[in-house]
């Protein structure tokens, strides 16, 4: 029987970098160099011709970058080499992210006929205003009309990304943006804060600092978020993400549970057979330094996976679903109970109301949501450990 497996491939191109974008992206590159790292994205497919023969693909994500820059011919040559290589599942999802001001009726038919069938659009915010400020190449008005032809090309399981805490914005901005998204009835959406990272454009402006919102204003924008999207009908299945009943993402499902995944392109992760590692990220090596044969040529930070790490993704990442993590499973997958590796930071934090028992399953609290990276960061385990 073949085993499961997801693949990402990461398209780097944009059309201009966000102010707020630390992403492995590059902005204005030609279409001799887009061809050129597609090529070599190709042969890297191919390098797991013999491998594939024992696997199925449950997922596919296609990420960036912005990968509706490419021109549709792009497109279908990518997936017409995935397919040669790779069996597919004939319920696969498969995931094509997109920015607004880059979608077109001509893109879209080839992506359905490509057998994509979810769409991850980013939207950030409704406001122009502030996304004018964040360096977005699109309004809002873009949004709606690129949102319309993809309803338009028969696409009906879309999730639109939104963004909090953002500088300048306040509770009744957000408010406003979640109001006319839900308006829309995506079936799934996500709710992601600001995060100011070092050499962004948004890390060197005094202005964007000073006007960022205080943790208590966007606690609220996340509890509003949740209020107003359970009251629509969408279940909150991680930290930042809401999805209708059966529209959860399957793919991001794989990295929190455990699940084997391949990633192809320029700094693309992957955790499989016992190995986790990455590709380089520098596109010299990529395109120009490999000659597509040796695929150890381009891999880095190549480490074994031990009980150890296994043990804290399940937690640290088991942590961010709002179902938690399961006792049952911990010790069916480790043969040691949850409380005996676990137990004192299980039992602090319990005290402090941030995790709760739900039957089998341990989860955070809403309280525990709002302080979840430090209490994931104390599931890591000494080295004695």
């Amino acid at each position: 029987m073949k085993k499961e497996i997801s693949l990402y491939v990461h398209i780097p191109f944009c059309i201009k970098k966000c102010n707020y974008c630390d992403f492995l992206s590059f902005a204005g590159c030609s279409m001799v160099e887009q061809e050129t790292y597609m090529q070599q994205l190709f042969r890297e497919i191919e390098c797991y011709r013999d491998v594939a023969k024992d696997y199925v693909v449950k997922t596919i994500f296609i990420g960036g970058g912005t990968p509706s820059v490419l021109q549709e011919e792009l497109v279908e040559q990518l997936f017409r080499q995935i397919q040669a290589v790779w069996q597919i599942a004939e319920d696969a999802e498969i995931t094509m992210e997109c920015n607004p001001g880059t979608l077109t009726t001509r893109k879209l038919a080839e992506y359905r006929t490509c057998g994509i069938n979810r769409l991850s659009i980013g939207l950030q915010s409704a406001d122009n205003k502030e996304l004018k400020r964040l360096g977005r190449i699109h309004n809002y008005e873009q949004f709606i009309a690129n949102y319309k032809l993809a309803r338009e090309a028969g696409f009906r399981n879309i999730n639109v990304d939104i963004m909090a805490a953002l500088p300048g914005q306040t509770q009744n901005s957000f408010g406003k943006t979640l109001a006319k998204l839900v308006e829309l009835q995506p079936e799934h959406i996500s709710v992601y804060s600001l995060i100011v990272e070092e050499g962004t454009p948004f890390a060197d402006d005094p202005e964007v600092l000073k006007d960022l919102p205080s943790e208590a204003v966007e606690r609220r924008m996340y509890r509003y978020t949740k209020s107003i999207l359970n009251s629509m009908g969408y279940e909150r299945y991680e930290i930042s993400n809401y999805a209708k009943p059966g529209y959860a993402c399957k793919h991001n499902q794989v990295y929190w549970t455990g699940g084997e995944y391949l990633g192809f392109g320029l700094g693309a992760a992957s955790y499989w057979n016992g190995m986790r590692f990455e590709n380089t990220r520098d596109i010299q090596d990529y395109v120009k330094n490999w000659d597509g044969a040796d695929i150890n040529k381009i891999r880095r930070n190549i480490v074994p996976d031990t009980q150890k790490s296994q043990m804290e993704e399940f937690m640290f990442l088991g942590l961010r679903l709002m179902r938690g993590v399961s006792k049952i499973e911990f010790e069916q997958r480790f043969g040691v109970s949850m409380e005996e590796v676990y137990g004192t930071v299980i039992q602090k934090y319990e005290k402090q109301g941030y995790l709760t028992w739900n039957h089998n399953y341990l989860k955070l609290t809403d309280a525990g949501i709002d302080v979840s990276n430090i209490i994931m960061a104390d599931f890591l385990l000494d080295e004695t450990s």
